[in-house]
């Protein structure tokens, strides 16, 4: 298939509409079949649960073209859990795992125009999404909903790309304890579009949130889970019932020990250790892993050992080894490679 007449090499992180999606309606208690169809637009009545009690869960995943020309996913079934946990919480009724892939896999395979080539660091996005589209005065579940899977080419997410970000420490709380921090709420989102203009507008690519009960513990930032590198290179990850269990972190972690012979931990990491880390990262599926060059605490600054300018050893090794399996250029675990055919 002739791939779209797109600059592969400069497109950003944006949406470019693609020829086909997928969509499947709950109505009277079932999931119907599902079908690919061309129309970008959402037709919906103006109390539509969505609209007024933001009831929508999403995920977000990518596929990419590997070296040697295949077109792949990396592990959708875990999103598709994902998916499931954040259905259940919000009282969105399941759409299974299996037919999660399945809507995924379609919707790659009918816009494969638009999967990047090859060698431009570009790759397909993927977001699926189900919403209460019913009507809904009176505050509860919606009886009608809505599954989505639309996908769109993506650059880098962060415009330095390997180059080290600077991130402040948010005075505002992502999460409250036993909320939903630990699904993927397009609420969890919505509160966080405030602090984002705020730290931009100061000059930061994101905010570091921490617990809310104690305001003393390291948690994610608005769209990314920490990796921290501790001097004798073991490798840290917070760890918290409030942060979204990352797919991308998941990897890593698995990467670093099972297959590099890392230490790894994940435990509750305190703000005030920061100082102790040589390397910081961002993970998750938009940027693979960010480098972070320095957090500012309310004019404190944190610097780490590496960073600035590219990524520190442990990280660029972490970043090579999972992009490396990605795209086909190193043997992946059992599973984790969906191929498109």
């Amino acid at each position: 298939m002739d791939k779209a007449k797109i600059d592969w090499a400069n497109i950003g992180f944006g949406y470019i509409k693609t020829d086909k999606r997928y969509v499947s309606d709950y109505k009277n208690g079932v999931w119907d079949e599902g079908r690919l169809i061309d129309d970008d637009q959402i037709i919906m009545s103006e109390c539509a649960g969505v609209l007024q009690y933001a009831q929508t869960c999403f995920e977000g995943l990518k596929a990419y073209t590997t070296e040697d020309g295949r077109i792949v996913t990396f592990r959708p079934d875990l999103n598709g859990e994902r998916f499931e946990e954040s259905c259940r919480r919000l009282e969105i009724p399941v759409f299974s795992k299996d037919r999660f892939v399945d809507a995924v896999l379609k919707v790659v395979k009918a816009n494969e125009a638009y999967v990047p080539p090859f060698g431009y660091g570009a790759t397909l996005y993927l977001r699926p999404y189900a919403f209460g589209i019913s009507p809904v005065i009176g505050v509860k579940p919606a009886d009608e909903y809505q599954f989505r899977v639309f996908a769109t080419p993506v650059g880098h997410y962060f415009k330095g790309g390997t180059k080290g970000i600077s991130i402040k420490v948010s005075d505002f709380d992502r999460a409250a304890p036993r909320g939903t921090g630990d699904i993927k709420a397009g609420l969890n989102y919505a509160m966080s579009l405030h602090p984002i203009v705020v730290a931009h507008n100061e000059g930061y690519a994101e905010n570091m949130y921490l617990d809310a009960a104690t305001r003393t513990k390291v948690e994610e930032t608005g769209g990314a889970n920490f990796l921290f590198i501790t001097k004798d290179g073991t490798v840290v990850t917070p760890k918290s019932d409030t942060i979204l269990p990352s797919i991308t972190r998941r990897s890593l972690l698995y990467v670093a020990e099972q297959i590099l012979g890392m230490k790894v931990e994940e435990r509750e990491v305190y703000l005030s250790e920061l100082g102790d880390f040589v390397e910081c990262g961002l993970c998750g599926t938009a940027a693979v892993i960010s480098p972070v060059a320095r957090v500012v605490d309310h004019g404190k600054e944190i610097a780490f050992r590496y960073g600035a300018e590219e990524m520190g050893p442990v990280t660029k090794k972490l970043y090579d080894t999972l992009t490396g399996i990605q795209m086909g250029r190193l043997p992946a675990p059992e599973g984790w490679i969906y191929e498109v055919k």
